[in-house]
């Protein structure tokens, strides 16, 4: 019994030796490597060489040699029908539109887009041979009549300049059109603002007949029949100042006026008088100064007064009769479109004063005068406007003078 156990042991040994030898010789070679990759359910298993089966959801496949570089190729358009990855649409799917052509693509660009995009060239072009000494005949047309609803604000005071919904500021909306504004170059520009009018015992409104239509006025807040005496100016192509009553250095000795501004008040009290000189008529581009060297000196009172106009779309100019190192540091930190006259003229040495505002102009690209209102200054003023072509200057509003100058 014994030796039959022992043999009996011997024999099952030697098959499931006899086994495996079999399965190993008869399968694939060692070197070979066999890759195992995930594979569609649905897919049938192909047998492996050795006739072994994988597991189920796998499958086994030959090595895979490295796809070659993608090499970039035309955009591919869909046909009729489908989406641009070739499937089919769903149906009752909306066709998508094919995007539009811009100009300049290829597309169907007719000739009316491209002379859009050549139009601002031509534009300048003819703005820059409009641009000649003499004076400034940009337009003929008389000025719109005042005040215009989209940039008008009613207040308790009467209506108010205000910046209108689509960004026009009235700084804009009521200067007088100009090339010269619109296009840097050309000849030097002289600019003057003859003021005095609108304040007591301002000359007559009949002053400024014969004027040049580009010569700028300033009315005052104190006088009366100021919006139809502002109509008449504008309708003669002169563009209108606001001038604001402000406290001189000798207050109350020399007294702007009971709606001054002081450097005494308070802001907000400020704000309320100047609000109400803004209310007396509408159609000015800015503001400027009735007196007020000494609050155009004072920091605390000019910089509120400063923001106000900024808000409501308004040019400063100053007279020059003050140092501007205090307005010269609130308008700039404010981005206020803000000048100060280059030359003060009057009907004593006026020749001499208009002398050094032609040479301003020539030295800068452009330089402002101031004058008061009187017989002999406004003739004067007319006679010079007239000898400026030969000299190679241009005679433009001061809105014109000021914008090249608060660019650079």
């Amino acid at each position: 019994m014994k030796a039959l156990a022992v043999a009996s042991g011997i024999v099952f040994w030697t098959l499931v030796i006899g086994v495996i030898a079999l399965i190993f010789l008869s399968g694939p070679e060692p070197a070979e490597v066999v890759q195992i990759d995930a594979a569609p359910a649905s897919a049938p298993a192909a047998a492996p060489p050795g006739g072994i089966m994988p597991p189920p959801g796998f499958s086994v496949t030959a090595p895979r040699a490295p796809a070659p570089p993608r090499q970039p190729g035309p955009a591919v358009v869909a046909p009729p029908g489908q989406v641009p990855n070739g499937a089919p649409m769903a149906p009752g799917a909306p066709q998508m539109p094919a995007a539009p052509a811009f100009p300049g693509q290829s597309g169907a660009v007719d000739d009316k887009d491209k002379n859009v995009a050549a139009a601002p060239d031509k534009k300048a072009d003819v703005a820059l041979a409009s641009l000649v000494p003499g004076i400034d005949r940009s337009t003929e047309e008389p000025l719109p009549e005042a005040p215009l609803p989209a940039i008008v604000e009613e207040s308790p005071y009467g209506p108010l300049p205000k910046v209108a919904a689509d960004g026009s500021r009235p700084a804009d909306v009521y200067a007088r059109p100009s090339d010269y504004a619109a296009v840097q170059g050309g000849p030097p520009r002289v600019a003057v603002l003859l003021n005095g009018l609108g304040v007591p015992g301002d000359p007559d409104g009949d002053i400024i007949k014969g004027l040049p239509p580009p010569v700028s006025l300033a009315f005052g807040a104190y006088g009366r029949g100021l919006q139809e005496r502002v109509t008449e100016a504008r309708t003669a192509g002169h563009e209108v100042f606001l001038a604001v009553p402000l406290e001189p250095d000798n207050y109350p000795t020399n007294d702007p006026g009971p709606h001054a501004l002081l450097t005494t008040l308070p802001p907000k009290d400020n704000i309320k008088r100047l609000q109400w000189a803004m209310s007396r008529y509408a159609g000015y581009v800015g503001v400027t100064n009735y007196m007020g060297e000494k609050f155009q000196s004072d920091l605390g009172s000019v910089a509120p007064v400063f923001e106000e106009l900024k808000r409501r779309g308004l040019v400063y100019l100053s007279d020059g009769s003050t140092d501007a190192d205090v307005t010269d540091r609130v308008a700039s930190a404010l981005e206020l479109e803000y000048d100060i006259a280059d030359v003060q003229l009057d009907d004593g040495r006026i020749d001499s004063q208009l002398a050094k505002l032609e040479a301003a102009a020539k030295e800068k690209g452009s330089a402002i005068g101031v004058a008061k209102a009187a017989p002999g200054t406004v003739k004067r003023i007319t006679d010079w406007a007239g000898s400026l072509e030969s000299k190679g200057l241009v005679l433009v509003p001061v809105s014109a003078a000021v914008q090249p100058r608060q660019q650079s």
